[in-house]
């Protein structure tokens, strides 16, 4: 996975992108019906892509003979299972290295979903983790896929990119090519990128609500909480599509962050270390990688492609979305929501509306109270004086007579800034080097989202910097930049990160990583403000 290039994305705000159509009768032959996603078979790829690495050089990186190599063997499994397979030459990857992609020939053709994951690794190393174990996973994915032969409601293809460690390049070209009439026909795209981390994670990408909630409602079945991801937010594959306004998703374990002790105590692991100890490095081996995050993930993302392409309901349905699906309040405050429904088969139904796990203090109302599909309705949240500040994920329900749907809301309560930062100091970065700055935290209360950080430098590839704010407590928090400057202009550019405990005083670390090749400079003056 690349971590150091940004890529603009344009916003995608699609509620109801999915059409996700599944009955009580069919429950059986769709989502509920995902068959297990083999681990033997999956580790029996990574074995394969490590023996390969071994063979050439010990990497398997985009342009050399172990990327050829992991294209045959991937190729080769999916024509052996009836794929349409074309292995698309990228004129402006590394050595010209090839694309996989791969259809299955069943389901309707102009409703695509597609899954994707890098088949290359960095020079450094076999890639085993980053990024083997998203491509063994889909490869296995696909594999099932053909074996069970299921009746296919939308048509799936999938893709193995090259070069995506020096800037996406495979997957960018891949849609750069693509007609409009093409890219229209791509429902979702679902990216999978480091899911067997040594001190994993579970996040899950959260671009757009409704596909975020498909990986969230299988991950509960087996009772596990997950977070969005921020480490890999359009730093990997997906930013390709996502520019080109095709809905995203995914799953992730973590790579270089730090786990937090909350983190810890949510998912086990070891608090402080890095999700990936190995992460682009010559360890990254099949030593490197656990069975448990990859089996858990490997299974979610079978669940999730039965349930987005296989079957067709012709019996009674809706779907259910929200707009905004996530705001910010004070304490006493009220947070507006319009429930939309429609009706995505069969005749309308009455629908019923109720919320759950709205923080303490806090009620929700509905007007009105139940809607035939079709119709919309308003949610207000009303928050309390004493309603705590953070952030609570709020499940809208849709009551049908013949089905059920759910919607997600994001609701942050939080109080006025109180928090404050202070440093003066230039400090040089170099290509591939960290900086650590440390900086003074003033509080009197709690904190507010977001926090901004101004950056004035003289770097020349800004865009290339990885920015995380540490928290006396040891949390780490993503910066992500809220513009951006061409790779040749120097200026001053913005980035921002939410903050949602409570904002101790003392030192604050702000890190700076250049992990993009040709940069050098300094960065002048850097200041965080509420």
């Amino acid at each position: 996975m690349k971590w150091g290039k940004r890529i603009g994305a344009a916003v995608v705000g699609m509620a109801a992108v999915l059409g996700v159509v599944v009955t009580p009768a069919q429950a059986v032959t769709t989502a509920n019906a995902a068959p297990d996603i083999s681990l033997a078979n999956i580790k029996s790829h990574l074995n394969a892509l490590q023996t390969i690495a071994n063979q050439n050089g010990g990497n398997r990186a985009s342009g050399r003979s172990g990327y050829t190599a992991s294209v045959s063997y991937v190729s080769q499994k999916l024509r052996d299972a009836g794929y349409n397979v074309t292995l698309q030459t990228c004129t402006s990857c590394a050595g010209s290295s090839q694309n996989v992609i791969a259809e299955w020939p069943q389901g309707d053709a102009s409703q695509v979903i597609m899954l994707g994951a890098h088949l290359d690794s960095v020079s450094a190393g076999p890639g085993i983790n980053d990024n083997g174990s998203g491509s063994a996973s889909i490869l296995e994915t696909a594999l099932t896929l053909a074996r069970e032969n299921p009746t296919m409601a939308k048509r799936v293809r999938f893709g193995w990119w090259a070069d995506e460690e020096s800037g996406l390049r495979g997957s960018k070209f891949y849609v750069n090519s693509l007609p409009q009439a093409e890219r229209t026909k791509i429902k979702t795209y679902l990216n999978f990128d480091m899911i067997g981390s040594d001190n994993w994670g579970y996040f899950v990408y959260d671009d757009v609500a409704s596909v975020k909630a498909v990986f969230d409602e299988y991950f509960r079945t087996i009772g596990i909480q997950t977070e969005g991801d921020t480490e890999g937010d359009g730093r990997s594959d997906h930013a390709s599509f996502k520019s080109a306004g095709i809905p995203v998703g995914g799953l992730a374990t973590g790579a270089g962050y730090t786990k937090s002790a909350a983190q810890a105590q949510k998912w086990g692991g070891t608090a402080g270390r890095a999700f990936d100890s190995c992460y682009h490095r010559a360890c990254d081996t099949t030593s490197n990688i656990p069975d448990t995050p990859v089996e858990k993930n490997s299974d979610a993302i079978g669940y999730a492609l039965w349930k987005l392409a296989v079957g067709a309901s012709t019996g009674p349905d809706f779907s259910l979305g929200l707009s905004p699906a996530s705001g910010t309040v004070q304490p006493g405050q009220s947070a507006t929501v319009t429930v939309n429904t429609t009706t995505t088969s069969g005749a309308a139904q009455t629908v019923s509306l109720s919320a759950s796990g709205l923080p303490a203090g806090a009620t929700a109302t509905f007007n009105p109270a139940s809607v035939q599909s079709g119709a919309s309705s308003t949610l207000t949240i009303q928050t309390s004086a004493d309603t705590p500040n953070g952030t609570s994920t709020i499940t809208v329900t849709g009551d049908g007579t013949a089905v059920d749907r759910t919607a997600q809301y994001t609701l942050t309560v939080g109080n006025v800034s109180v928090r404050t930062f202070t440093n003066g100091t230039d400090y040089p970065i170099a290509d591939y080097g960290t900086v650590n700055s440390p900086i003074t935290s003033s509080a009197t209360g709690t904190a507010t989202s977001p926090v901004k950080v101004s950056i004035t430098g003289t770097h020349t590839c800004s865009e290339d910097l990885r920015i995380s704010l540490k928290a006396p407590d040891g949390s780490t928090y993503s910066v992500k930049p809220t513009g951006s400057l061409p790779c040749t202009e120097l200026g001053t550019r913005n980035y921002s990160v939410p903050v949602t405990n409570e904002a101790a005083s003392g030192t604050w670390t702000l890190v700076v990583y250049d992990a993009y090749s040709g940069d050098t400079g300094t960065l002048d003056s850097w200041t965080i403000t509420v």
